[in-house]
């Protein structure tokens, strides 16, 4: 029993430089409380633009991570199960969001989806639908970004999840799609779940890739990290107040659903 209290001891070398990473980024998020104008706080959020603004930002959020589910699960099932070749490639390519700079990942959806861009100008002859600079447009590039973030969560799930329940299921005569219903998706729900919160997270705080592709339209596309931005350059303590407000809305959702699926992983 004392061996194993001993080794779950942190050894000593790691204790400084643990700490030095929490202090870097917690101290940061501190001095932001500390900064507050608390007595501003209430006058702030009843201005009817910051409403608008975090509605537009919770519900784009929200999209985003709906239309990444639908899209970025079976492109992880695609890259954990299948065996076709090119997977690395394919794999490299649903990643690059995650490095690539967000302003970046804006102009390429603008030559894409925009009214000269490859699909955009097809879409505005044939339908007359333009997205860049409407709500549709922050969805996308929200989406654009936050949805590798479910791909690598739902990857690893699958990978890590016991596929001979799955070979049972189609020995007993289950169909591939009735197999993935039945059993594949309840085995990696908590890590569906996960990577959800992180996707709708990542969207939430989402700024480069929206300004660049969707504009900064109040009641439009002007969330709530666009909005602070703007903030930022005419009131410092209002751009602190809407700052604290998105710090707050990110931290109660991690909490509550994290705990929620990644305890019962824990627990499993």
């Amino acid at each position: 029993m004392s061996r194993a209290r001993e080794g779950t001891r942190v050894p000593a070398p790691l204790l400084v430089p643990a700490a030095l990473g929490v202090a870097f980024l917690v101290l940061p998020l501190l001095g932001l409380l500390v900064r507050t104008p608390w007595s501003q706080l209430a006058t702030q959020l009843a201005d009817p633009a910051v409403g608008e603004a975090l509605r537009l930002s919770l519900v784009s959020a929200t999209l985003a991570t709906a239309l990444s589910l639908v899209l970025g699960v079976p492109l992880a099932w695609v890259l954990a199960r299948s065996r076709a070749r090119g997977r690395s490639v394919l794999r490299a390519l649903v990643t690059v969001p995650l490095v690539l700079p967000p302003v970046v990942g804006g102009v390429a959806l603008f030559l894409v989806l925009g009214r000269q861009g490859i699909v955009g100008s097809w879409l505005d002859d044939a339908f007359g639908i333009t997205i860049p600079f409407t709500t549709t447009a922050v969805v996308i590039a929200e989406t654009f970004v936050a949805m590798p973030f479910l791909v690598v969560s739902v990857e690893g799930a699958l990978r890590a999840a016991d596929a001979r329940f799955e070979d049972v299921a189609a020995t007993l005569g289950a169909g591939r799609w009735t197999t993935f219903r039945r059993v594949t998706l309840p085995l990696v729900a908590p890590g569906v779940a996960a990577g959800a919160v992180l996707c709708w997270a990542r969207a939430l705080g989402e700024f480069g890739a929206t300004i660049t592709f969707a504009g900064n339209f109040p009641g439009t596309t002007q969330t709530m990290p666009l909005a602070v931005y703007l903030a930022l350059q005419r009131d410092p303590d209002a751009a602190i107040v809407l700052s604290v407000v998105l710090l707050a809305v990110s931290l109660a959702t991690l909490l509550l659903l994290r705990d929620r699926w990644l305890g019962r992983t824990g627990a499993a």
